[in-house]
């Protein structure tokens, strides 16, 4: 699989996450990224999950600005 990745949000523990999208099918995604301390463990998380279950926090304000740039004139 061949991800295109922009970084949404980089913690001050290390921990990343990024929006993404498969290249051959088109799915876009966030992807986690734990700090090495944590195990550094990747996650793949639908957005419309990641934006229902991950409550308001830096990284889900990010994306949602992003979307917002979208519709703007």
């Amino acid at each position: 699989m061949t991800t295109w990745r922009r970084e949404l949000y980089r913690s001050s523990n290390g921990d990343r996450w990024l929006l993404a999208r498969d290249t051959e099918s088109g799915e876009v995604f966030v992807r986690h990224e734990a700090n090495p301390a944590s195990g550094g463990q990747s996650t793949h998380i639908n957005i419309g999950t990641f934006l229902f279950q991950g409550g308001h926090g830096p990284e889900h304000q990010e994306l949602l600005r992003l979307i917002g740039t979208l519709v703007e004139e």
